[in-house]
């Protein structure tokens, strides 16, 4: 059942995607597609988590610094956001579960964008107080691209992916099957290309490895016209879907504020 809701969404978001197709600016097709995404992924995750866009700070984050816009930023709702104005808004990492970028059409230009955007998301410092958590929970912020059209095979993807870090010095993740689990990604989790297939890092409860005899690799790669949208879903709620007793550490954003004639008295 759940897999043919989510083949039949995956078939709407491919159809309807046709519909700014006939825009004449990059904008217009884009925006739309995005939407498009955002509302799937608000009328099915979890209730405990909300979607917006924006760009992501830390403590150490500055003023007008150069940060990457992100399409969707998926985000625990009880924690604060700045309003930047226009439905931008800036997230605290800490409150940051996951980014997903929308792409009209996937090419090598596409994931090196991403592929950056993810490193330097993943490069955040969060600051958060633990007591307590179960189910898993992602050592770090999960980045994703979604794309609506791109090449006929996904080790063209995978291809891609290794190309850009190489060539922008990211070093892939390493780890062994004892520590998957608890080891990030260094860039992008996976890219989901609707229709056509998946690429996915296989360091999370959610592998198509075989666990009797798994095979050691970084990457799940998957040609196949539907069962795409499920994958990304599954993984999405598998790293929303845990409870934490975790709140937000304040005390490096005021170390890193400036305060004038501060008295204890």
């Amino acid at each position: 059942m759940l897999k043919s809701h989510m083949d039949a969404i995956e078939n709407h978001l491919v159809s309807i995607s046709q519909i700014p197709a006939n825009s004449g600016h990059n904008l217009h097709k884009g925006t739309p597609r995005e939407a498009f995404i955002k509302e799937f992924l608000e009328s099915h995750l979890s209730a405990n988590v909300a979607i917006g866009t924006g760009e992501i700070i830390d403590a150490n984050s500055q003023p007008r610094g150069q940060r990457n816009q992100y399409d969707i930023v998926i985000y625990k709702n009880n924690y604060p956001k700045l309003d930047f104005g226009g439905g931008i808004n800036g997230f605290l990492i800490e409150s940051v579960i996951a980014t997903i970028e929308v792409k009209s059409v996937l090419d090598q230009a596409g994931i090196d964008q991403s592929v950056k955007a993810a490193h330097n998301a993943k490069s955040l410092t969060p600051n958060i107080n633990r007591s307590f958590s179960t189910g898993w929970v992602p050592p770090k912020v999960i980045n994703y691209v979604v794309a609506y059209d791109g090449p006929a095979q996904m080790s063209t993807v995978h291809g891609w992916i290794l190309n850009s870090h190489q060539n922008n010095g990211i070093p892939l993740p390493t780890w062994t099957q004892q520590d998957k689990n608890r080891t990030p990604g260094t860039a992008l989790d996976g890219v989901v290309l609707l229709n056509k297939g998946f690429v996915k890092l296989d360091n999370t409860p959610l592998s198509l490895n075989n666990p009797q005899n798994p095979v050691q690799g970084t990457h799940i790669v998957v040609d196949s016209p539907n069962g795409n949208l499920l994958m990304l879903f599954l993984a999405l709620q598998e790293a929303c879907d845990n409870i934490q007793g975790a709140w937000l550490d304040a005390v490096p954003y005021v170390q890193n504020a400036r305060f004038q004639n501060v008295r204890i008295v």
